[in-house]
């Protein structure tokens, strides 16, 4: 039971509604699509599944990868993580980033040949493709001696990962169609995205400036990283609503922007924060403050 229990902590399931936001919205952009392709709902659920997987791979590759670099030890003020804790083995936690990584690759496969069929074989090659990139992704984000999160890159990964792939690639699996406008609404779950990672990078500044991982934080320093923060929600909310006028929604439907009073809130906290323990707290707010968002936009265009 306890192990259960580790192995489910390891998961990080506060970060999974945050995961499935992309998914949600680029299904949401192309509903039109829907009627023409008697297979979106089954396209939905594997693109969901692939998603939570790639999720939870990153959260164990994340835990692999510090718990074996030293960088969780005692001067760490977040959760205490499952390497840490010793409740799991660096041997099993690289076992469970292993499995975790074939279920991604077979998910996505499944999810490539629903959408795709046999009849497009350079546009599966390329998605299956970028399902690789998406599990080294994954992966290589603190994995290994050239781990990007060590270097300041984590916050580009995951705006690409989490936002462009997300929803441009959702969108594209209906309806096997490119519309530029789309981008907005990828720029907004993807900047959101990297909030989570801000606060989180936020809050273990000094420890990780200690132990020579240097993320966009470390680099900026923690005015520079609140700065970074307040553009990078508020672009998000700009970019959304850009894509709301383009789909010419009426103005009672611009009822999802109320997801964006926690999201207010959490600013002004981020601003007069100087505890950085006290951040923690914050991630689980923009994660569901974004998933909030991403249902309320998708019910605003579908309706």
């Amino acid at each position: 039971m306890i192990k259960i229990k580790a192995w489910v902590s390891a998961a990080r399931l506060r970060t999974l509604p945050l995961s499935v936001s992309g998914i949600i919205v680029g299904s949401a952009c192309a509903y039109p699509y829907f009627a023409a392709n008697p297979s979106f709902l089954s396209i939905f659920s594997f693109a969901i599944l692939t998603t939570l997987l790639l999720q939870i791979l990153s959260n164990f590759a994340n835990d692999y990868g510090d718990g074996v670099k030293g960088t969780d030890n005692e001067t760490r003020i977040g959760p205490q993580r499952a390497l840490q804790s010793g409740l799991i083995s660096p041997k099993e936690m690289k076992q469970g980033v292993i499995v975790t990584s074939l279920l991604s690759l077979i998910s996505a496969l499944i999810l490539i040949y629903i959408s795709f069929g046999k009849d497009n074989f350079f546009t599966s090659l390329f998605f299956f493709v970028l399902g690789i990139a998406c599990v080294a992704a994954a992966i290589k984000y603190t994995v290994g001696s050239g781990a990007y999160g060590y270097k300041g890159l984590g916050d580009l990964f995951v705006f690409i990962f989490f936002g462009l792939v997300s929803v441009i690639g959702c969108f594209y699996l209906y309806g096997m169609h490119f519309d530029l406008w789309v981008v907005l609404p990828a720029i907004a779950i993807g900047n959101l995205s990297i909030a989570v990672l801000n606060i989180n990078n936020m809050r273990d500044l000094e420890s990780d400036k200690l132990v020579g991982k240097n993320t966009l934080a470390v680099k900026l320093g923690r005015q520079g990283a609140k700065q970074y923060h307040y553009f990078i929600v508020l672009f998000a909310l700009i970019a959304i609503i850009v894509y709301g006028i383009h789909a010419n929604l009426a103005i009672y439907k611009y009822f999802f922007i109320i997801a964006y009073i926690p999201l207010l809130k959490h600013l002004v906290f981020v601003k007069k924060n100087i505890e950085p323990r006290e951040l923690d707290s914050q991630m689980k707010i923009v994660a569901l403050s974004t998933f909030l968002l991403s249902v309320l936009f998708s019910i605003a265009l579908v309706l």
